[in-house]
């Protein structure tokens, strides 16, 4: 483990699917919002608090030439039928449950890795580069701990690969350094909220329950959390989300257009001249996806396809073209069109709106956060549903920054919680978290009868899962969850390892159970062999972070072993 004893500055960093930004702080600065600084300058833009997540490679897909919205190029010399190069964009979507027909295709031998890789690689230069504008004599590797905020519904593995992800760009200097920490996008927007809004509507007092709902482009989160006594959160049921932020709505959109000129011929424009429909999408979210309310029944936008992607008209053939040219080119969106395209998407956060607050039972504010946040038409939906249930509905000040400096937050506190490597309850802002699965290391007692009989293995065993932790447990940060007197299933083994897997499941029997994923494996030495299978050992999990812990020990001699699980990626 790297040493976290000089952190200085602490990086929260929002690496999301169409848009990142990231906020520093000092950990000696006090809890004021003001004291913390969220980057508002990128490549090729000034004055806002994300850029594009997108990257443009060169031919051979090896070096990146541009990234963030230079990569993108919304709006590119229009009246051009040279071909453009395509940019690289959306690739967080393979982390996750993401269904494959929403995962972009990647170029060459371009993988979804190396994508995240080199994004991560071209954001820390540039806070390389921003740092130093701020304090000085501050090492990267040294003194800075970096906070990167996941999706809620992420797995371990997930987590890890973004981990390794990291460590490949050069922001950590070791896999498994403490110097990088995860948190749960809601969970960092509901402790910016807890700084921001709760004071602003004054609901302080302890005991006061809120939810977070993170609108993002790629994915909405939900969590519902407590306020405790000085300052500190706790999350009262398990965190959910799902694949319906707002780029869904835009596929809507490239659907609708698909219907009007013709499959083949928006694959055309999509290949040759993408900043063409790039800038189509861009006009679309500029002029419909956020003003739209759903209120005003003759709201509609109109599209001069001649105007706004002139390469796309020779792609159009066959009715379509004679279609499209009765109309002069121009696409209409009606207000039940429009409608009809928000629907499916705002359905599902409502559902999961409606699940949290039955899961919670009572619930004194609502906060929409996120892009997708800001979206009219989401926020009258929400009031409609849950305005008679939910007191407070509401946006706080800077939504889209609410998860990056949430995170900031985060590490701060968490870093002023440190004392010896070990995490003190009592400083950091999250008390505790609602487990998400079930955990536990996979056994081999002796086989007995009723087991079933395929299972018998070598040596009159038979091979189970052990439950060490539940899901929908709340657990504290420090909390220890252990099992005791494991022994090794062979006399003279010089060591022992732990599978640990985990499920959704609470009653798993055995390790390949459907839904049950394996999280890593853990191996300690055993010496006194001539003990034979008198070793016991203790094995302990740690939820605090939002990695999984482990430690074990030897309870013959004493000797204590912990790691950071080198968890399956692949």
């Amino acid at each position: 483990m790297s040493a976290i004893s000089d952190i200085r500055v602490v990086v929260g960093l929002d690496f999301g699917t169409t848009y990142s930004g990231f906020t520093l702080c000092h950990v000696d600065d006090d809890d004021d919002l003001s004291k913390i600084k969220t980057n508002t300058e990128w490549p090729g833009e000034m004055g806002k608090f994300k850029t594009n997540t997108v990257l443009q490679y060169d031919n051979d897909f090896r070096e990146v030439e541009l990234w963030g919205y230079p990569a993108l190029c919304k709006r590119p010399n229009r009246r051009s039928r040279d071909s453009e190069t395509k940019p690289v964009e959306l690739f967080k979507l393979f982390l996750g449950s993401c269904l494959e027909k929403y995962k972009p295709k990647l170029p060459g031998s371009l993988t979804y890795k190396q994508a995240i890789t080199d994004y991560l690689k071209k954001i820390g230069e540039l806070i390389k580069e921003t740092i130093p504008k701020f304090w000085d004599g501050i090492d990267f590797m040294e003194h800075i701990l970096i906070v990167i905020t996941v999706p809620a519904e992420y797995s371990e593995n997930d987590k890890a690969i973004m981990r390794e992800c990291t460590f490949n760009a050069g922001l950590i200097g070791e896999k498994n350094s403490e110097k990088l920490q995860f948190t749960t996008e809601p969970e960092a927007a509901a402790i910016y909220c807890m700084y921001s809004s709760l004071r602003e509507y004054r609901l302080t007092e302890p005991g006061t329950t809120f939810m977070i709902v993170d609108c993002g482009g790629g994915t909405v989160d939900l969590t519902t959390r407590k306020l405790l006594e000085e300052n500190q959160l706790g999350e009262i049921t398990e965190r959910t989300g799902d694949f319906c932020g707002s780029t869904f709505i835009d596929k809507e959109f490239i659907k609708l257009l698909r219907r009007e000129v013709g499959d083949s011929a928006v694959d055309l424009l999509s290949d040759n001249h993408y900043g063409q429909l790039q800038y189509l999408v861009h006009e679309f979210c500029q002029n419909v996806k956020l003003p739209f309310c759903g209120n005003n029944q003759d709201f509609k936008y109109e599209i001069d396809l001649e105007e706004s992607a002139p390469a796309l008209l020779q792609y159009v053939t066959g009715s379509e073209k004679d279609l499209m040219e009765e109309k002069e080119w121009m696409i209409t969106l009606d207000f039940n069109t429009i409608k009809s395209m928000f629907d499916p998407i705002v359905d599902r956060i409502i559902k999961m709106i409606r699940i949290q607050l039955d899961n919670s039972k009572k619930c004194s504010a609502i906060f929409l956060v996120g892009g997708f946040g800001q979206s009219k038409y989401l926020q009258k939906r929400v009031e409609e549903e849950f305005s008679r249930s939910v007191e407070n509905i509401s946006i706080p000040n800077q939504p889209i920054a609410a998860v990056v400096r949430g995170a900031a937050i985060y590490g701060k506190s968490l870093q002023k919680s440190r004392h010896l490597g070990k995490l003190n309850n009592s400083k950091c802002v999250i008390a505790t978290r609602v487990l998400k699965y079930t955990f536990g290391t996979k056994i081999s007692p002796s086989w007995k009868p009723g087991d079933p009989p395929e299972r018998l293995t070598f040596g009159g065993r038979i091979q189970k899962f052990h439950r060490i932790a539940e899901r929908r447990t709340e657990v504290t940060i420090d909390q220890e969850f252990k099992i005791e007197d494991l022994v090794p299933v062979f006399v003279f083994a010089t060591k022992m390892t732990f599978d640990i897997y985990y499920t959704h499941e609470q009653d798993a029997v055995y390790c390949d159970d459907p839904g049950m994923k394996f999280l890593g494996e853990f191996t300690i030495n055993l010496p006194d062999k001539h003990l034979g299978a008198d070793r016991p050992c203790t094995l302990s999990l740690f939820f605090g972070d939002m990695e999984i812990k482990a430690k074990a020990i030897n309870q013959t001699n004493g000797q204590n072993y912990q790691t950071s699980f080198d968890f399956n990626t692949f």
